[in-house]
Formats: C-alpha cells, sequence, structure tokens
C-alpha cells in the first residue's frame, strides 16, 4: 500500500521545514511571514503528493475541529435546503466545514444525530429542531459545545436563535387579502405544537378579528399525511353556499399540495380563489397564476446564525441571543382582487 504524504515529506521536498509547511497548509503564512512564492510552491508540492491533512490530530493538538454540525428538518424541503446551502458557504467563508444531516421530523433521528455530531467533535451545532425536541435542547444546554436554533425556537428555554416574525408576516399576509376584497379567508396549516407554526396561526386568527372577517375557516393536516388531509381541508373550504373565496397556506409544502388538488377540481386562481403561501417555491413561478408567498429572509438567517455561532465558540460565556429578522410579502397574481360578477 502507498505510504501516506506527511508534512514532513512536502518540506524536505521544499527545502524548508515542516512547521512552514504547516503555516502554509493552514493558510497562516502571512503569520509566519512565508513569501508569496515559497507558499505558492508549498502548495504545488501537496497537490502533487496528493497531501491529505489529519483533521483528527490537528483538533486533538487545537483542541478544535473546524467543523459545524447542521440538523434541518427535512433536506427534501427546499426551504431547508436553501438554508443549508446558505450556512455551508457561509461557514466556508470562515474556514470552517459542515457536517449536517435531516431528522425527517422524527424526534428519535434527531436525538440520534445529535450524539453522532458531539462524538464527531464539532466545535459547534446549528439546529432546525422537530416538535417534542425540548428535552434534546436542554440536554444539550448542559454540553460544553455551543449551538443556535435557526427557524424553529422554543420560547421557553433560553437560547441563542434566528428566526422572524411570524406572527406578523401572517398577519400582514391576512390584512392584504382583505384589502383586496376577499371576504372568507381560510387557512390550512399542520396540526402541531412547534411555536413557529402556532404563531402563523394566531397572526391568521387576530387579523380575521381585527378586520372584522367572518369566523375563523382554519383546517389543519399532519406532516404524515399531507397529501390526503390537505386535499379534505380544500374540500371543506369549498363546500356549502358560501365557500372560502382565498386560502393561506402556513407552509410551502402545504401550498404545492393543495394547488395541484385545486388544479384537479377546475377552481379558477385567482377567480374563484386566492391563494397565498408561508415561503416560496420555484413551483409557484410555473404555476400559471404566480403565486403570492411571504419570503423569509434565507441568506440573512443563515448568515446570522453561523455569525452567533462562531461568536459562541470564540467566546463561550456570550449570553443567549434572539435575533428576528424581516420577511417579504410577495405580491403576485394569485391574490389579485376579485372580479366583479
Amino acid at each position: 500500500m502507498k505510504k501516506k504524504t506527511s508534512l514532513k515529506d512536502i518540506a524536505q521536498e521544499a527545502g524548508v521545514s515542516t512547521a512552514l509547511v504547516s503555516y502554509v497548509l493552514t493558510n497562516k503564512e502571512e503569520k509566519a511571514r512565508v513569501g508569496q512564492e515559497m507558499a505558492k510552491k508549498i502548495r504545488k508540492i501537496a497537490s502533487r503528493l496528493n497531501y491529505q491533512p489529519n483533521h483528527i490530530a490537528r483538533s486533538l493538538k487545537s483542541g478544535r475541529s473546524d467543523t459545524i454540525g447542521l440538523i434541518v428538518a427535512d433536506i427534501s424541503n427546499p426551504f431547508f435546503g436553501n438554508i443549508a446551502r446558505t450556512i455551508e458557504d457561509e461557514a466556508k467563508r470562515n474556514n470552517y466545514t459542515v457536517i449536517f444531516g435531516s431528522s425527517d421530523e422524527n424526534l428519535e433521528k434527531s436525538g440520534d444525530l445529535i450524539n453522532v455530531l458531539l462524538n464527531r467533535q464539532v466545535d459547534g451545532l446549528i439546529l432546525i429542531p422537530t416538535e417534542g425536541s425540548e428535552q434534546q435542547i436542554k440536554q444539550l444546554q448542559k454540553q460544553p459545545v455551543p449551538f443556535v436554533l435557526i427557524d424553529r425556537y422554543f420560547p421557553q428555554i433560553p437560547v441563542s436563535q434566528i428566526g422572524i416574525n411570524n406572527y406578523q408576516a401572517s398577519y400582514n399576509a391576512i390584512a392584504h387579502l382583505v384589502k383586496t376584497g376577499r371576504q372568507r379567508i381560510g387557512m390550512i396549516a399542520y396540526k402541531t405544537a412547534l411555536y413557529h407554526i402556532n404563531e402563523r396561526k394566531r397572526g391568521y386568527t387576530e387579523a380575521l378579528a381585527r378586520h372584522s372577517q367572518q369566523p375563523s375557516l382554519m383546517k389543519l393536516a399532519r406532516y404524515s399525511h399531507i397529501r390526503e388531509e390537505t386535499r379534505q381541508a380544500i374540500d371543506q373550504l369549498l363546500q356549502g353556499r358560501k365557500p372560502a373565496d382565498a386560502v393561506f397556506f402556513a407552509t410551502n409544502s402545504l401550498a404545492i399540495e393543495g394547488l395541484k388538488y385545486i388544479n384537479e377540481l377546475g377552481v379558477r386562481v385567482p377567480e374563484d380563489l386566492a391563494v397565498v403561501s408561508f415561503d416560496e417555491s420555484e413551483a409557484f413561478d410555473l404555476y400559471y397564476s404566480p403565486i403570492t408567498f411571504i419570503r423569509q429572509p434565507i441568506l440573512e438567517m443563515g448568515n446570522a446564525a453561523v455569525r452567533l455561532l462562531l461568536e459562541h465558540i470564540k467566546d463561550g460565556d456570550k449570553p443567549a441571543e434572539n435575533v428576528c429578522i424581516d420577511t417579504e410579502l410577495v405580491i403576485r397574481q394569485s391574490s389579485n382582487r376579485p372580479k366583479k360578477k
């Protein structure tokens, strides 16, 4: 078997010390006052010899692994996928590597992933927690590894978190529908105890009350039965002598399932039914009536999560911080004013 290339091998060929090679390959050549030409030569030799750094040995020596653990709720959802990409890019700019996994909204899998990442000696964690994971978060607080929650959080647990004002974003969406003349506005949300979804429900309910609208037409679907229960919810909203004339979907995944069924039913958007979604999706651009949606600031959220985590890694005594970033209601054709009959 071919011998693994060492720092000593590179140093001998370059005619310098192993310490100098180490400075160059850890991007610290300026600190060691290594000339650009020599640094370039060392990197070229390392590349030719296919040098692979020993991260385990380095982390044992420095007490750091230069890695961040990331757990998202469902990597198949574009929203979480985009957050993961943003976090990975920002971590790389700060010379960190991201190791990530998806809990798939499963509490047991979430716990397993946390343990795996802690055993990998990550320097910190960024988590999108799943429902019921409060105890996991409390256990993490007892660990020496800092962490930050993003998108979802538990208000009764004081930890650093990055999020948005879900209540206000939802309220603004309903106020927009009222302003365009919609009088029977339904909402389809997940049946869950997660705080951020319940804040979206609260925004919907209070906006209806504030604008003297009809009573709440709230319908709930379980994540595990999203297809059939979203369809049931739409059937219920559209039945009777006074069917809903608008529907607000609490997430993009609910919106996509709902729009598929709305098409099957032949319901016209926005003539018969206005549609607004929390979160965006590329599919909304392909729909014959582009969908109005609440845009979450994914880039800002991801960058802020990395920044805050790195601050905690640097200063272990830094107090918990709650960062709230503004959303934007992107108004498009699907929520146009209804035509007078």
